[in-house]
């Protein structure tokens, strides 16, 4: 599992676009996930599919042409969902479009603009103090237009036609708590199930976050009378116990279950 999260860990995911996908095909070398592709504009209950966006390339130089923020050292660097720019700065203005943590100076922080256009830089607030007056050459070589929403799904039929639902947001970049961990964790469990007897029908979903979800249910809604219980796996890959969110029943089945684990 260490090493499976090592091969996404470099990838620029986000709720679109080529990282997501490319997220999955490396989840499909370890079970059969069926791949779905949405297209933007796709309305969904009272929400609507978005652009798809891919970047390239991004990166902020100063006058001597140095890069001192490059998207190429981490891809938490740029604010997810930024629009393409090119253009020249003074540090006054840059700043407007920076962001960083002053309690924790050498973090950097992960932001994100989905629905929202606009664009952004994070750094640790430590290199943020560096900068000096200048004029900085700014570039997000991105892209953000028509496309599709793509999600991951993975059938187990049991001998009960009720199903168990597991899901995992797939859509944070180079993030390994949150969420790679959960993301393995689910890749490997649906691994295991697949080599067992099954009681209930197993649904495993790969997804983005929240848009995802919803845009599955609302495709779906023809299956849900068949989940009798639903699992969402997120952060779990830190060294902290584990923590279960009850169902609105609070003494529901998997509850119970859940207690004696």
């Amino acid at each position: 599992m260490h090493t499976f999260i090592g091969q996404m860990y470099p990838l620029c995911r986000s709720i679109t676009g080529a990282g997501f996908r490319e997220t999955l095909s490396m989840v499909i070398r370890h079970i059969p996930v069926k791949i779905h592709e949405v297209p933007t504009g796709t309305p969904v209950f009272d929400w609507t599919v978005p652009k798809e966006w891919n970047i390239r390339d991004a990166y902020v130089k100063d006058s001597s042409g140095r890069r001192i923020i490059d998207f190429r050292e981490s891809n938490l660097h740029v604010v997810s969902y930024s629009v393409p720019v090119s253009t020249t700065l003074s540090l006054t203005e840059l700043k407007e479009h920076l962001f960083s943590i002053p309690e924790h100076p050498d973090w950097i922080p992960y932001r994100t603009s989905y629905y929202q256009e606009n664009w952004g830089f994070c750094l640790s607030h430590h290199d943020l103090m560096k900068m000096k007056e200048d004029r900085y050459e700014v570039c997000i070589d991105s892209s953000l237009e028509s496309g599709h929403l793509t999600y991951g799904e993975y059938f187990l039929p049991g001998e009960e036609e009720s199903e168990i639902l597991l899901s995992c947001h797939a859509c944070h970049p180079s993030l390994c708590n949150d969420n790679l961990s959960s993301v393995a964790l689910i890749t490997f469990l649906a691994k295991h199930l697949s080599t067992r007897p099954r009681r209930y029908s197993y649904r495993i979903l790969f997804i983005p976050g929240t848009i995802g979800s919803i845009t599955w249910l609302c495709l779906n809604e023809t299956k849900v009378h068949r989940i009798k219980h639903g699992l969402v796996a997120a952060c779990t890959g830190d060294p902290g116990k584990t923590t279960y969110k009850k169902s609105r029943q609070g003494d529901a089945e998997i509850d119970r279950a859940v207690a004696h684990v």
